[in-house]
């Protein structure tokens, strides 16, 4: 079977769950991990013939996207932040929203007055790494401690780290039960949010796949990592240092109550889709 008739297997087999665009998408950027060629010489080589070996790889993919399974972890990479990021299903798949809360973060950080030479940073839920990663690259000087409950998600952040030649403390521990012993200039976090009561609205490729634990508040209270996050800025967090959250939007207005009274400055900024989506504070 040649390049170009295997393109419309492709497209054929996945017509009744994926749009042509997206089929589209999805045929480049298999072919180019597979068969390590770019679109101009996919189409120059359209007429080529596939192996049996890229042929049997290609139809396992295709397997694969039929149950649902997100090209990311079947790639096992994803692009973040002009990065190229490991991912498996033991780490979320990072969002476009993350990708904001560090535009935010960068900025305020870069346009403070705290000293971007000697920065002190703790990411809280850290994943696949994404946050503390790109920080790292912006604040090479910078010392940052990430903290994730799942050992099988640092090592994914510590294989990302190892790639990127990134030098990022990563800590296991549950953050919920976890004491702080030290003071920092940054706080930084995209913990679990999503109510247990939402779960139903929730897609079956995200909660089929994805690590529920990063998905979803362990209790009752979706609230709960904001308000142990609160608590420790009170305490942790020095003068004129800086609190970047990405929450539910469903809950912005309660979710920035909890800073009000504390911080000197506490502000609900919306995403690019004009949802309440990040909380922005100064101490």
């Amino acid at each position: 079977m040649t390049i170009s008739e295997f393109k419309r297997h492709f497209k054929k087999e996945l017509s009744d769950l994926y749009t042509d665009s997206e089929t589209d998408f999805l045929y480049s950027i298999f072919a180019k991990k597979l068969l390590d060629l770019n679109q101009i010489q996919l189409r120059m080589m359209s007429e080529n013939d596939l192996s049996d070996e890229d042929e049997s790889k290609f139809q396992e993919i295709i397997s694969e996207l039929k149950i649902g399974k997100p090209y990311q972890y079947i790639l096992g990479e994803t692009e973040f932040y002009g990065m190229t990021f490991f991912v498996n299903e033991n780490v979320l798949i990072p969002r476009p929203e993350t990708e904001e809360l560090l535009e935010i973060a960068i900025s305020k950080i870069q346009n403070s007055d705290l000293n971007s030479k000697g920065l002190k940073i703790l990411d809280i839920g850290t994943g696949s790494g994404v946050i503390p990663l790109v920080l790292k690259k912006y604040f090479p000087n910078s010392e940052i401690s990430s903290i994730d409950f799942s050992e099988k998600a640092l090592e994914v952040a510590k294989r990302n780290a190892e790639f990127h030649q990134l030098d990022v403390k990563f800590i296991h521990a549950d953050y919920l039960d976890e004491d702080l012993t030290e003071n920092y200039d940054i706080i930084i976090s995209n913990p679990p949010y999503i109510g247990i009561e939402e779960e139903v609205e929730i897609k079956d490729s995200v909660k089929g796949f994805e690590p529920n634990m990063a998905l979803f508040s362990p209790t009752s209270d979706a609230l709960i990592f904001y308000r142990k996050i609160a608590e420790d800025g009170k305490k942790y967090l020095n003068k004129n240092g800086l609190l970047f959250l990405e929450i539910n939007q469903k809950l912005g207005q309660e979710t920035l109550e909890l800073y009000e009274n504390t911080f000197s400055k506490a502000e609900l900024i919306k995403d690019l889709s004009e949802n309440d989506r990040f909380i922005f504070a100064i101490k």
